[in-house]
């Protein structure tokens, strides 16, 4: 597939996506709009469309690719049987308290529980967390689209970012989470008829019948899924579910950008039997997504392909293989269903995070969102500037990412979310379960810092310390303790009116 036929691809598909917002959005461009989708969206519509915001172009590329380590093979798998039990969670005690409360930005809680510099903690620890996340995001299918396209035509990294972030930014601005509701449910379909063709294509270059490609798999030296061999290491099973459980609670049920979606819905019923659907079908698209790993590998041995390697470092790249087999050794229309498959994962969840980002601030630090302020001139204008700042801050850093980088995608961002996303966990177990205490307002924020810099100490530590042991993902629950212990110190008695 040549650089002119990718970018042919590109266009028309972000053509379809403008011609979607601009539908959407001629009707639909207030603020109502944007941060709740007028409370109206279709149950089945948000189930499916999450699909593409909660899997992103790091589960498309990074997942397979991390498939060929021998220490890892099936692995996530675990780490995703957590996330079905977090989500589950999510569903019988988040959602309840955010519907009852009837919340436009979930941080809310923590302002009628423990105060306003409280809330302001939380609401500043999800904007971090969320930019980062979201960065590391955009930024792997970026480095595909500059080594396959972009190069061809000597434009530098940091243009194809920028064009990229002009291109979403484009076709949200307007309509917001209402746009964002079809856009992703249009994106969804591609990621998933993507994940479906490239088995069908793949068993095809094999040789191989559907059934028996998935013996095949589960015959070969990749498809380990449990570990229990060394609870030592960071493979090991109860700490990748553990850890599943607890990052999807946080990065999901405590993350405006998942959690606006659902609040979007009607009512508790729809949003749960969302949830619950999601889950479902969340579960299901991993598989294949792993299995994709195990077939593109069987597909690299057979052919004598190479892991690409990293143009700077010269490393091997794991999260290029895919891209660099349906490019370069698959006929067109298999690489037409990648892209389109690569670029929908990416772009639905940057999308959703724009929106969840320019929601919580225009809410959180400039209460859009309070009677006095709704009428006010300009406000959709203000909010428009809101969303250019965040689109310039993940240009930023994703520049910045792609010069210090140097591992696999999808292990840097979990990995950053158990340090930013481990405070947010500690306020609300603090809020949710010591109803008869409240804290020192204004020392909220001093112990959400300290609380992962201790994380991070014991985490550098914990081989020396604990004879060999490893954290995995579960250092997200220790992060949340130390929080938690934190809050306790600096609490009083709760006043009735701070028992919410």
């Amino acid at each position: 597939m040549t650089p002119a036929a990718i970018l042919l691809l590109i266009v028309i598909y972000f053509g379809l996506l403008f011609f979607i917002s601009h539908v959407v959005s001629k009707k639909n461009s207030g603020n109502d709009a944007f941060f709740k989708a007028n409370k109206n969206s279709k149950w089945y519509l948000v189930a499916f469309g999450m699909i593409g915001t909660a899997l992103s172009g790091v589960t498309f590329i990074s997942v397979p690719g991390e498939v060929g380590n021998p220490e890892l093979q099936f692995k996530y798998f675990q780490f995703i049987l957590g996330n079905a039990i977090g989500f589950i969670i999510i569903a019988k005690v988040l959602l309840p308290l955010y519907y009852r409360m009837n919340l436009t930005s979930i941080y809310s809680y923590i302002e009628h529980r423990l105060g306003v510099v409280s809330y302001k903690t939380a609401a500043t620890i999800f904007l971090i967390s969320r930019t980062i996340g979201s960065a590391f995001r955009l930024y792997l299918v970026v480095i595909v689209l500059q080594r396959y396209v972009f190069d061809h035509y000597k434009i530098p990294f940091a243009a194809t970012v920028l064009i990229s972030l002009l291109l979403i930014f484009a076709y949200t601005y307007r309509g917001g989470l209402k746009t964002i509701i079809i856009t992703d449910t249009l994106q969804t379909f591609f990621l998933v008829s993507s994940v479906f063709l490239t088995i069908y294509f793949v068993c095809q270059s094999l040789d191989l019948g559907i059934f028996s490609a998935f013996e095949q798999v589960k015959n070969s030296n990749y498809s380990k899924i449990f570990f229990f061999e060394d609870y030592l290491k960071a493979n090991y099973v109860w700490k990748q579910v553990l850890g599943g459980i607890f990052v999807t609670i946080a990065m999901v049920g405590l993350d405006q950008d998942l959690m606006q979606k659902n609040l979007s819905c009607a009512n508790i019923g729809e949003a749960q039997k969302n949830m619950f659907t999601f889950t479902g079908i969340f579960v299901i698209i991993n598989i294949f997504f792993l299995s994709v790993g195990a077939l593109l590998y069987m597909y690299a041995a057979k052919n004598g392909i190479e892991v690409p390697t990293d143009l700077v470092t010269g490393k091997p790249r794991t999260d290029l293989l895919f891209p660099e087999i349906a490019f370069h050794h698959l006929s067109l229309f298999p690489a037409i269903v990648f892209l389109l498959g690569l670029t929908a994962a990416t772009f639905a969840t940057t999308d959703s995070a724009l929106t969840a980002l320019t929601t919580s601030f225009c809410v959180d630090f400039l209460g859009m969102d309070k009677a006095e302020n709704l009428n006010k001139p300009n406000i959709v204008r203000t909010r428009h500037f809101v969303h250019i700042g965040f689109s310039l801050l993940m240009f930023l850093v994703i520049l910045i990412f792609n010069m210090v980088n140097d591992s696999s995608v999808v292990s840097m961002i979990f990995t950053v979310a158990t340090y930013t996303y481990g405070p947010l966990l500690g306020l609300y177990a603090f809020g949710l379960f010591m109803k008869s205490k409240t804290v020192t307002d204004k020392l909220v924020p001093v112990i959400c810092v300290v609380a992962p810099m201790l994380t991070f100490i014991l985490n550098d530590h914990s081989a020396k310390w604990f004879n060999g042991y490893v954290f995995s993902y579960e250092i997200i629950i220790v992060n949340g303790i130390i929080t938690f212990i934190g809050l306790l110190l600096i609490s009083k008695p709760a006043t009735s009116e701070t028992r919410f």
